[in-house]
């Protein structure tokens, strides 16, 4: 069977290019399979059941240049399935009622997959919310022709990306919030250190547009001490896979898309480089190991 996963015994190796090229097809055709055709809203899993996480949304966003580049739909559809998500994201509601798609351009972790409005009532997350962002401004990047529908592709995420009140998600802090919820407020914790927040630092000065925005990154980029510094304990967990890949891949395009802090997205480049090895040799040395973990099978992504 030309799918069949590999052997138990196979998994301390490193992956043959027929395996990465099938790991590159299911993943384009998840996001085939689980978007809701009439307003381009994914699921969070297969699970027919499940609602909508605004930052698969973002992801699957970022799968279309690929998808164009690999020849499974032609650019012009592509920008138009673009174009009807993104226009489908802006006119969803804002605001503080609790049954809201989002709040100050933020959006709610979990939408429901038709309406498009909060559920279970989860909290507004700023990390969700960026990596949706970080979709949006890799389509207004890639789409950059004459045309109306990619015209529209780029005007639809520019005034998604701005509608994002940066300084409210502060919350009065020098760090970003977690997110926020309608009935008990912000959240009690912030992104500081090497971790997800990355990609919301990396999105946050450009709205401003000012001469400032490039200092103030590298000032956030000190204060999260990713520029050469990974200390024991940014290690002190098996794996944390998800905000290393997930994070570093949101931010190299974030800031390549908005066409600025290209240094940054180099140093995040160089950092996550690292990472991993920091990573992957956590379960070796520590009491964190586990079964099945080894030289090239190792650490956890989103559980």
């Amino acid at each position: 069977m030309a799918d069949q996963l590999p052997a138990e015994e196979d998994l301390d190796r490193l992956p043959t290019d027929q395996e990465l090229a099938r790991l590159q097809r299911t993943t384009v055709l998840y996001y085939l399979h689980e978007t809701n055709p009439d307003n381009g809203l994914v699921r969070d899993k297969t699970d027919p059941d499940a609602p909508c996480s605004i930052a698969a949304v973002g992801l699957a966003l970022a799968t279309i240049p690929a998808v164009v580049e690999r020849g499974v739909l032609i650019r012009k559809f592509a920008a138009k399935i673009a174009r009807r998500r993104l226009r489908s994201l802006m006119d969803l509601p804002q605001g503080p009622e609790p049954d809201a798609a989002g709040h100050k351009g933020f959006f709610y972790h979990f939408l429901d997959i038709d309406t498009g409005r909060r559920v279970w009532n989860c909290e507004l997350s700023t990390l969700d919310s960026a990596f949706l962002f970080a979709g949006v401004l890799t389509c207004a990047t890639y789409f950059d022709a004459d045309t109306e529908d990619e015209a529209e592709v780029r005007r639809l995420a520019d005034a998604l990306y701005r509608r994002a009140d940066w300084d409210w998600a502060r919350n009065g802090g020098p760090t970003l919030t977690h997110g926020w919820k309608p009935e008990t407020g912000f959240l009690p914790y912030r992104y500081e250190g090497y971790d997800e927040g990355l990609l919301l630092y990396l999105l946050a000065p450009r709205l401003a547009d000012s001469p400032t925005a490039a200092g103030e990154l590298r000032r956030l980029l000190r204060h999260l001490s990713v520029e050469g510094d990974l200390r024991p304990r940014s290690c002190s967990t098996p794996g944390r896979c998800s905000p290393t890949s997930f994070r570093t891949c949101g931010s190299i395009s974030a800031a390549f898309a908005t066409r600025s802090c290209a240094s940054a997205a180099a140093t995040t480049s160089r950092t996550a480089g690292r990472r991993p090895s920091c990573s992957r040799s956590t379960p070796s040395g520590t009491r964190w190991s586990f079964e099945g973990y080894g030289e090239h099978c190792w650490g956890f992504t989103a559980c």
